[in-house]
């Protein structure tokens, strides 16, 4: 059964809508977490740069590689509650009721 289901139409829409966030975003975050290791490791001075008292670069992006972490998290749970969540519920609506069927 469970390989039919995952053949079907509305299985194959589900891994799209997942993939065409999930990977973008994951690529998106990978790249801002390696520009701040990359400019810690080479753009000292830049990352040195007092901004108001003994607050500097390097610790604001820190404290938004946090921020944009649960951004992230909480961007994917509005889009898989709007996107993912109702074509999921079809799908084991129909595997649920063709399982009573059987």
């Amino acid at each position: 059964m469970y390989e039919r289901i995952e053949g079907e139409a509305g299985f194959q829409e589900l891994r799209r809508r997942f993939r065409s966030w999930a990977f973008p975003m994951t690529a998106a975050f990978f790249a801002w977490y390696l520009l701040y290791v990359v400019l810690s490791g080479w753009a000292r001075d830049l990352m040195g740069v007092k901004l108001f008292g003994n607050i500097n670069v390097a610790l604001v992006l820190g404290l938004l590689q946090f921020v944009s972490t649960f951004w992230i998290a909480w961007a994917y749970s509005r889009y898989a509650e709007r996107r993912l969540d109702p074509l999921a519920a079809e799908i084991r609506r129909e595997a649920g009721h063709e399982k009573e069927t059987a």
